[in-house]
């Protein structure tokens, strides 16, 4: 079986490929431009965004949203954390956090699948803070200045170490449950 993976992302499909490997589910890269409503719940936008893929007659597919929430900054990026990494960047975060001891945050991410004819929808969280600088060069988006141990960031991390604990893995992990049930 094929799923496709809505992203403009390539490092998703990567991610979802080592989890889904287990599965014998093949991860195929699917650009397919749709819009994300503008709402504080992660579940709303992907449960819209879904409704949109399948009026366009796409079928058997994955889509996500993510957010990385900051307890010091009321939640903010939130689910604007793809907007906030365009035009800020992770520069723009660690100068908003700078003297800020609560360091407390979470990503989320949101998964929803679509496979012979079937809705799920499922989210995971990861916490844990918002570093003092920028540490790895592998990962996307947030990983150099998230770690959910207060030691390694996501990007210093592996691939197959990230997945153990990350927001996305943990979604996955929810996923998978969904579907072998």
């Amino acid at each position: 079986m094929k799923l496709k993976v809505i992203t403009s992302n390539p490092g998703k499909v990567a991610e979802y490929q080592k989890a889904f490997d287990e599965l014998g589910i093949e991860m195929e890269h699917y650009k397919l431009p749709y819009d994300e409503v503008q709402t504080f719940d992660l579940e709303e936008v992907v449960n819209k965004g879904m409704d949109e893929i399948i009026a366009k007659g796409v079928r058997d597919f994955i889509v996500d949203d993510t957010g990385l929430f900051i307890d010091a900054l009321k939640g903010f990026p939130g689910v604007w954390s793809a907007f906030a990494q365009k035009t800020i960047g992770n520069d723009g975060i660690l100068k908003l956090m700078d003297g800020v001891e609560d360091r407390g945050a979470e990503f989320r991410c949101c998964i929803g699948c679509d496979i012979d004819g079937r809705r799920i929808v499922v989210t995971g969280v990861c916490r844990g803070v918002i570093t003092e600088s920028s540490k790895g060069t592998d990962g996307f988006g947030y990983d150099p200045i998230f770690s959910p141990d207060g030691e390694l960031t996501f990007a210093e991390m592996s691939v197959e170490d990230k997945n153990k604990i990350s927001h996305r893995g943990n979604a996955v992990r929810l996923l998978i449950d969904a579907l072998k049930n």
